[in-house]
């Protein structure tokens, strides 16, 4: 049986589109199939949630990223990758961010773990990608609906919603 670790742990997510395509980290390895996911991660003592942002896409995509509004939370189950295996409780915060004009998709000097590359995709074909985390897929095509929610409720790792 999977334990439940005892810390929540805050994570900022970057949601980084231009001219109609999102930049996402290409991953691998960990035990599971290939992934993309949003730069971003954990939240540090003391440390603000854009400060997160900033240092966390420093080191995965290799720039800083302008935060210009909060557009989603949402409670996430982590799978962790531990023996035994293990989940954590982590809250994201998805930011709208932008990137300087002369951006190139690279990685950064300190990637996450399981991270190959950084890529612009069409929006087009996300639904078709494996989003990690999953929720991401339903939430980002409606990030244009004016009445979409804030707090989008607690997801699992391979699950729909469990409660709003």
């Amino acid at each position: 049986m999977l334990e439940l670790t005892p810390e929540i742990r805050n994570a900022a997510r970057a949601l980084i589109i231009r001219q109609d395509r999102i930049l996402l980290l290409r991953k691998e390895g960990g035990g599971r199939a290939e992934r993309f996911a949003l730069p971003g991660g954990a939240q540090d003592p003391g440390e603000s949630l854009t400060d997160a942002l900033n240092r966390e896409c420093i080191e995965e995509i290799g720039t800083e990223v302008d935060a210009a509004e909060l557009v989603h939370i949402a409670d996430f189950i982590k799978l962790r990758d531990t023996q035994p295996p293990t989940r954590r409780h982590v809250v994201d915060f998805l930011f709208r961010c932008t990137v300087p004009d002369y951006y190139l998709p690279r990685n950064g000097e300190r990637p996450d773990k399981h991270q190959v590359e950084v890529l612009w995709v069409d929006l087009a074909v996300l639904e078709q990608m494996p989003l990690f985390p999953q929720y991401l897929s339903s939430c980002i095509p409606k990030l244009g609906d004016a009445n979409r929610n804030l707090y989008l409720g607690k997801f699992d790792d391979h699950a729909a919603p469990q409660e709003h």
